[in-house]
């Protein structure tokens, strides 16, 4: 991952840029509300000294009115700020939240080998949040108080040069204070989002293993992971807290310093006759308006500080390279035939510690080629690779006679059907998971799919059928029943070329006699690749691969690989004898 950190300018011009209109609209909102807010104190000063020393109730009568009209101003920007650019903010956040998430289902197979799903969507949901910051309210009231904080400066100076200046000696300290604050919290604001996403990510793999945890009484375990992750987040949020008060406390104190001072040289000028009481009165007010935004920025600034180390994270996602590289991956396929050719394929899942050696053979189209050996063999690597969620570290793998490192991802894998050994079910009903890969099938194509799978063979059992909520993972369903709506799903899918991992592992001895059925007819006329531990169910194979080591041990038809009574032999014999 990288540490390069996402700047003030990149993210104006790539985020509040292309928002320029709303944000400018926004900036001339927080001028008509700063504007109106100067009328308070200049009104203030006119009251005490010219109104109330006069008593002139007409004049108090087009200052009340004055006043009114300016508090009414103040109340609509306010509104109208928080419609205009609130509202953009959180749509802008689902606009990114989006992109973040079309990128990630971008990236290859290999990337969430490594990371963890809770993390991911950590990331997904919460890193973006900060963004209201920048198109929010945030930063133009940040820049609001800018121009407040400068008006409120020229009003000040020119009732009191001397009281002005000296105010500024405390106000120099604390910003110089903030700055080193922003500094020490960006870094902390960045571990904290991976430290949550780490935490999601453990209570997320706790709560789908939660069978495998009170199988294993293992709750008093995990309980003891999870509070140590949320002890790291708390020590985080620990040391912003920390800073930010010390920068809070700062403020108060110094700020503090800066009125005592107003009110001794005040008090000494009105004494001399140098200041009226309604100047004071509206010195005191304008220095409390200059020095309010200062405070607020100071809050803004950790806002925006922490919305620039959400972006960070975000732009370490969003600079990855993707798996479908188009430069690279020119080639569309427009019809797909299933001649496979592997020449010489090599792969590691670590450097340096290859896991497939020079693996060369050929699949004609429309055969069964069937891949046993070993747990870790090798084997749903190999898969892996025909499916193009791997590639190759050297070797080329072709379809058709075209290199699959070269031919656009989307047009070979429309080709494409998988069936894995635990195969995943989407929480919904029975029909929803068996049309995923078509959701616009016609109801004989679904009935179709679902007689060639035996599917109907236990929905007919159900009161809702089809419609049968099967919870999270299909975990309302048995072992066989979720693998042959897999199965159906692939029929339905209609493919050219077919991964079938461990296809019938989960199934009973009945379920499996029916499966073994619909999966002849499945595989007729489709390159079909088998990953079996039981060889009973590759008998009729075209092909068999026995892999060892990361190495093709021997190759052949069934009936030859038991004739030359090699590893398939031993393995054959021994499974028959059991």
């Amino acid at each position: 991952m990288s540490d390069k950190k996402v700047s003030i300018l990149s993210a104006f011009r790539t985020i509040i840029w292309p928002k320029r209109k709303l944000v400018f609209i926004g900036l001339v909102l927080i001028a008509i509300s700063r504007a109106a807010s100067f009328v308070v104190p200049a009104a203030t000063s006119h009251l005490i000294d010219d109104v109330v020393v006069k008593k002139d109730i007409e004049m108090l009568k087009y200052l009340v009115a004055g006043v009114m009209l300016a508090i009414f101003v103040q109340a609509v920007t306010s509104f109208l700020l928080t419609r205009i650019l609130s509202v953009q903010a959180q749509y802008l956040i689902s606009e990114l939240r989006a992109q973040v998430q079309k990128k990630v289902l971008s990236l290859p197979t290999r990337f969430f080998d490594n990371t963890k799903s809770g993390a991911l969507v950590s990331r997904i949901m919460s890193d973006v949040e900060g963004v209201r910051n920048l198109v929010g309210t945030g930063l133009v009231q940040l820049v609001g108080g800018v121009i407040t904080a400068v008006v409120a400066l020229v009003f000040l100076l020119k009732i009191s040069v001397f009281m002005t200046l000296f105010t500024f000696i405390p106000l120099i300290i604390f910003a110089g204070i903030a700055l080193k604050a922003f500094k020490i919290i960006r870094p902390i604001f960045r571990d904290r989002g991976k430290i949550n996403a780490e935490v999601k990510g453990r209570l997320t793999e706790t709560l789908g293993g939660i069978r495998v945890i009170k199988g294993f009484n293992a709750e008093k375990q995990e309980h003891t992971v999870f509070e140590a992750g949320v002890d790291r987040l708390y020590q985080n949020v620990k040391k912003s807290l920390t800073t930010s008060a010390f920068m809070t406390s700062s403020s108060t104190f110094l700020l503090g310093v800066a009125t005592t001072s107003v009110m001794g040289f005040g008090g000494y000028m009105i004494i001399q006759g140098d200041l009226s009481v309604g100047k004071f009165v509206e010195f005191t007010v304008l220095l409390g308006m200059m020095i309010a935004p200062i405070v607020q920025m100071s809050n803004i600034g950790s806002q925006l500080t922490e919305a620039l180390a959400g972006l960070d994270r975000t732009e370490e996602l969003m600079n990855m390279s993707p798996e479908a590289n188009e430069e690279e991956r020119t080639n569309v396929l427009k019809s797909v035939n299933g001649d496979i050719v592997f020449n010489n394929v090599s792969f590691s899942y670590e450097e340096d510690k290859e896991v497939l050696h020079n693996i060369s053979f050929k699949v004609k189209s429309g055969q069964v080629i069937a891949l046993v050996g070993s747990s870790g063999s090798g084997k749903s690597t190999i898969a892996g690779l025909a499916a193009s969620f791997l590639t190759p570290d050297s070797g080329v793998i072709t379809i058709d006679g075209k290199d699959v490192s070269k031919v656009n991802l989307n047009s070979f894998r429309q080709h494409l059907g998988v069936v894995l050994q635990d195969d995943f079910l989407f929480e919904g009903t029975i029909r929803e998971n068996i049309l995923f890969p078509r959701p616009n099938a016609t109801e004989d194509q679904l009935q179709k799919a679902i007689k060639a799978a035996y599917v109907d063979e236990f929905t007919n059992r159900f009161d809702e059928g089809l419609g049968t909520l099967i919870g999270e993972r299909g975990v309302k369903l048995s072992g066989g029943q979720r693998q042959r709506i897999a199965i159906a799903r692939a029929v339905l899918a209609d493919p050219r070329i077919l991964i079938l991992d461990e296809a019938t592992s989960s199934l009973d001895t009945e379920s499996e006699a029916l499966i073994q059925k619909s999966l002849a007819e499945l595989t007729k006329g489709r390159t079909t690749f088998v990953i079996a531990h039981r060889l009973s169910t590759i008998r009729k194979a075209d092909q068999i691969l026995v892999i060892e080591n990361g190495r093709i041990a021997e190759q052949g038809t069934h009936e030859e690989l038991i004739a030359s009574e090699g590893r398939y032999y031993n393995l054959f014999t021994y499974q028959a004898r059991i």
